[in-house]
């Protein structure tokens, strides 16, 4: 039970309680295309890159240096960019698939703009959504250079102006 205690507490249907610190999304490439991307993330979004590692298994005189992983700081968040090589073993194949981010910003106009001004694609105008939508705000679309979409969201008002949530 002091074990129990001293690894997170209480259990649930027999499993340990884990708190996890982070969650980092890990963006794929087409390689070898992540040092770009991480220079468009910087442009665009204004990421900070907090370190690179890079492939340990490619000599830079013999092929292509890849980036194994690549954390860039955004905000209070994180996520890493890496490149998917035809023999990566990366968890999946195709890049860009199945993976939307959502960033949430007062400036929502400004930083599609900025997306836009560093190499992606609007992809329509800035709304303001429904209940339902991502943020419940204003939202732009823009895909980016290696085809990954972001959403660009301003948060939710917390009361309207009407008293409704």
């Amino acid at each position: 039970m002091a074990q129990e205690a001293q690894n997170g507490g209480a259990r649930n249907g027999g499993s340990k309680q884990v708190t996890f610190s982070a969650l980092k999304p890990q963006l794929f490439v087409e390689a070898p295309k992540a040092k770009d991307a991480v220079q468009f993330y910087k442009a665009a979004f204004g990421a900070e890159e907090v370190n690179c590692i890079m492939h340990p298994k490619r000599k830079a005189e013999q092929e292509l240096p890849l980036v194994l992983s690549a954390e860039l700081k955004l905000g209070s968040s994180s996520f890493l960019v890496s490149d998917l090589a035809d023999d990566s073993s990366a968890p999946i194949k195709t890049p860009g698939s199945g993976f939307v981010i959502c960033l949430e910003t007062e400036d929502v106009e400004g930083a599609v703009a900025n997306a836009v001004n560093a190499g992606a694609v609007s992809e329509g105008e800035v709304v303001t959504e429904g209940d339902g939508a991502c943020c419940g705000g204003r939202v732009g679309k823009v895909k980016d250079p290696y085809g990954l979409v972001w959403l660009i969201c301003a948060p939710a008002q917390k009361v309207a102006e009407g008293g409704e949530a």
